[in-house]
């Protein structure tokens, strides 16, 4: 018979297990902590939406859409795609639910994502977000509460140190424009020396020159106008207020002139968390304004802003996980002790008393287990000590050794 053919996993996917999972339900942990105490509402979404919710949002000609979305026909005919982002997806539900109602409403989601993209160190095709979403604000301190919302989430991972929030502003419309048309005018002059990719964008999303990695397009982007010189008085008076709102909280920020957001619908601030400690990847935390999204979806104008963050990448620069292990290991000898045993740790996990078994071998084996396992106790039953309604604590720790009567274990393995 032929030997069976073991499955292996799709390229650019993850089994998650260890202390990679362990930094993963921490990052995920800290972040539904934190987004409770600034009030944003959990909200769960489909994998999946209409292909257009997408298309129309991220814009026809990105490279998400045109290159790395993963897109299907369903049996009926339509055509769906595996989410790339989350903040199409809840603006979608805002609008197909009728939420306006809940203005300003603040969300938070987190989950898995697609993309069809060159996997490599922190980037997968199936990986995982964070995403925050302040819907129906329009004012500055919107985009303060959001950022003081990261910077804390960002502190209470202990991953601060060496992570600094670039900001910067994009106008509003009329100052978009101008500036836009500035840029064109400029990459036009210098098209010839143009990279390719840079050529191609030039035609269909100019703004993202300016951040292309390619080595002969620096010095053409590097001398491209700043957009400080066409800025509304509006617009000015927005960004001052946004970073003198930072400056009271306490959030230390760089002004960065250069970064950008590629689509038309994005407004105002601009910003990412950055760091040189995960190589060339150093975007850890991006976001910013976009109040003409919605209107792209159909619905009215509404203002919005909102980031996203990876967290296979936040968890890559936690410090080594602590894992807390079980309260106790259980060993039972003699017939008839395991299922007492059982018994007695149901009730104990009924109290909120973690703990486990250590089902095989002899006693030096297993209570090797329980200290393998970084259990805090070991509790003995035998045959004697369930004659006696008693259990043999051994605290791991101190090498302490008693009798506890077993009414009075949750307390013992708790205190």
């Amino acid at each position: 018979m032929a030997k069976i053919q073991t499955p292996q996993p799709v390229r650019g996917t993850q089994d998650i297990f260890g202390d990679d999972q362990e930094r993963f339900q921490h990052v995920v942990a800290t972040f539904e902590r934190v987004r409770r105490l600034y009030g944003f509402k959990g909200v769960e979404m489909p994998v999946f939406e209409p292909t257009a919710v997408f298309a129309r949002s991220l814009g026809e000609t990105t490279d998400v859409v045109s290159k790395e979305m993963y897109s299907f026909e369903d049996r009926g005919g339509d055509s769906l795609t595996l989410r790339p982002e989350f903040t199409a997806g809840i603006c979608r539900a805002f609008l197909s639910n009728g939420w306006q109602q809940h203005v300003p409403l603040k969300l938070s989601a987190h989950g898995p994502l697609f993309r069809y993209e060159r996997p490599q160190k922190g980037r997968y095709r199936q990986f995982h977000q964070l995403d925050a979403e302040i819907i129906g604000a329009g004012e500055p301190a919107a985009d303060v509460e959001l950022l003081c919302f990261t910077d804390q989430l960002l502190k209470e991972l202990g991953i601060a140190d060496g992570v600094s929030l670039q900001l910067n502003t994009l106008g509003d419309a009329e100052s978009r424009d101008a500036w836009r048309d500035a840029l064109v005018e400029h990459f036009r002059a210098h098209k010839a020396d143009l990279s390719e990719d840079s050529r191609d964008r030039l035609e269909r999303n100019p703004l993202r020159i300016l951040d292309s990695k390619e080595r002969q397009d620096r010095p053409i982007a590097d001398t491209a106008p700043d957009i400080d010189a066409y800025l509304s008085s509006e617009a000015t008076e927005f960004f001052a207020q946004v970073t003198e709102g930072l400056d009271a909280c306490g959030v230390a920020w760089t002004r960065n002139s250069r970064l950008v957001r590629g689509l038309d619908y994005y407004r105002h601030t601009a910003f990412e968390f950055v760091t040189d400690r995960l190589g060339a990847q150093g975007t850890v935390l991006a976001g910013g304004r976009y109040d003409g999204l919605i209107e792209s979806l159909g619905g009215p104008h509404t203002p919005a802003v909102g980031w996203a963050a990876g967290i296979e990448r936040l968890g890559m620069l936690l410090e080594e996980p602590a894992v807390a292990g079980p309260d106790a290991i259980f060993i039972p000898l003699g017939d008839g002790c395991e299922a007492a045993a059982m018994k007695i740790m149901a009730d104990l996990r009924r109290s909120g008393v973690s703990c486990d078994m250590a089902y095989k071998g002899n006693m030096k084996k297993r209570m090797q287990k329980a200290n393998a396992a970084g259990a805090v106790h070991a509790v003995i039953i035998g045959e004697n000590e369930l004659a006696n309604g008693v259990a043999a604590v051994k605290n791991l720790e101190t090498g302490d050794q008693r009798e506890i009567v077993l009414s009075g274990l949750a307390e013992a393995l708790t205190a």
